[in-house]
């Protein structure tokens, strides 16, 4: 499995900038080969860490269970 390390600020900095989500970031990164995606900190502290699949139907599935976990705990907040 291939490693990719992303300064998390810079990226959503980045996505913000240029308008577009990080879904379809990854959707562009699928190649068939799995990849696990490594978010630091400025001080190259691991934040949190995402396998992306190797079919975009496989990140499809992850995006809908991330907008469902999102929802319960945004929901949970009020």
């Amino acid at each position: 499995m291939k490693n990719i390390q992303i300064r998390a600020t810079a990226f959503f900095d980045l996505l913000k900038n240029a308008d577009t989500s990080m879904w379809e970031i990854f959707s562009q990164m699928i190649d068939g080969e799995e990849k696990e995606i490594i978010f630091l900190d400025n001080e190259d502290k691991v934040l949190f860490n995402y396998i992306l699949p190797k079919t975009l139907e496989q990140l499809n599935s992850d995006r809908e269970k991330f907008a469902a976990e999102y929802a319960d705990k945004l929901s949970g907040m009020n």
